[in-house]
């Protein structure tokens, strides 16, 4: 059970290209409690909404309820709030030892790993298609990531790529586990770069360590410019925003200012790149990025290696 948004992961299935076959396997989170979720109002506790939310004056005045503010409220029957905070920790905390194991696979292999994130349609699979055109494919994978059909791995796969699908079933978002079990069917990508393409969601990936080096949003302009506002934690925990599909701009009433402005206003040090998988404006600029990430993480690991070896060498 994912405690961001309630939805029930299920059964996950990972589809194998080498043997073209698929497997599935459940995400039991070993909670020592029974999920009974008869939601009916034939139960006898009582919901006191003005206690437990605890408008303010102003927010009462102007119809605005912000559910945000002070600690969450639940309403699962025969779990205490304390209780659901301390599930959604374990399964944080569980997430985060997978995702330090996936860091550590991607350290040995110098392999730079970039967790994209976006809202459905954003353009995350075009865009990522013909950034492989452009690179060697031979350096790069993907893992992909959908409730369910294997279209956008097929669509990877066409460019050359090495793709696995992960169909997450109800869940709405990928886990460390998930891309961890990935990884193990895309063999060696030594220097390489490995794009995990999340679900579409622009809340519940923000809260999942993959072990990625960056986590990279996509906007369309076709989507709002206030998005980084709607959704401030994806944009906060992203290091790169995307703006995509630029060269609809002139039939759209979108102003570019403005959302750069409130993706820094949520994020002063995020970066931002304009760009247009079709029209090919901004991919140079995409491409060097990637290019200075990809070093960046070849000279972190060759730094960590002499800071071994010069540990050892003090011990002689």
């Amino acid at each position: 059970m994912c405690t961001v948004c309630g939805c029930s992961e299920g059964e996950v299935t990972i589809e194998n290209p080498v043997k073209n076959t698929a497997h599935s396997h459940d995400h039991d989170h070993h909670h020592s409690h029974s999920h009974h979720h008869d939601h009916g109002h034939s139960h006898g506790h009582h919901h006191n909404h003005d206690a437990e939310h605890a408008f303010s004056p102003s927010e009462a005045a102007t119809g605005d309820l912000h559910y945000g503010k002070g600690p969450a409220h639940a309403h699962a029957p025969g779990l205490s709030q304390a209780r659901m905070v301390q599930i959604e920790q374990d399964i944080l905390g569980k997430n985060d030892r997978y995702a330090h194991v996936n860091r550590e696979r991607f350290a040995r292999q110098n392999l730079l790993a970039l967790n994209l994130v976006s809202s459905p349609g954003s353009g995350k699979t075009t865009l990522l298609t013909e950034t492989i055109k452009l690179l060697d494919s031979n350096n790069v994978a993907v893992i992909e990531g959908d409730q369910q059909t294997t279209n956008d791995a097929d669509r990877i796969r066409e460019t050359g790529a090495k793709a696995i699908q992960v169909n997450t079933g109800k869940g709405c978002h990928l886990d460390a586990h998930m891309v961890g079990h990935a990884l193990d069917h895309l063999g060696n990508l030594e220097g390489g770069i490995l794009f995990i393409e999340n679900v579409g969601n622009l809340v519940c990936p923000a809260a999942f360590d993959l072990g990625e080096a960056h986590k990279v949003a996509i906007l369309s302009v076709t989507e709002g410019e206030d998005k980084p506002l709607k959704y401030p934690d994806m944009f906060y925990a992203s290091d790169l925003m995307i703006l995509n599909k630029i060269d609809l701009l002139p039939y759209l009433d979108f102003d570019v200012a403005a959302c750069i402005e409130y993706a820094r206003r949520v994020n002063p040090n995020i970066e931002i790149i304009e760009c247009s998988a079709k029209s090919k404006e901004g991919m140079a600029a995409w491409l060097n990025w990637l290019e200075s990430k990809r070093t960046s993480a070849i000279q972190s690991r060759i730094d960590a290696l002499k800071a071994q070896v010069n540990a050892l060498e003090s011990l002689l």
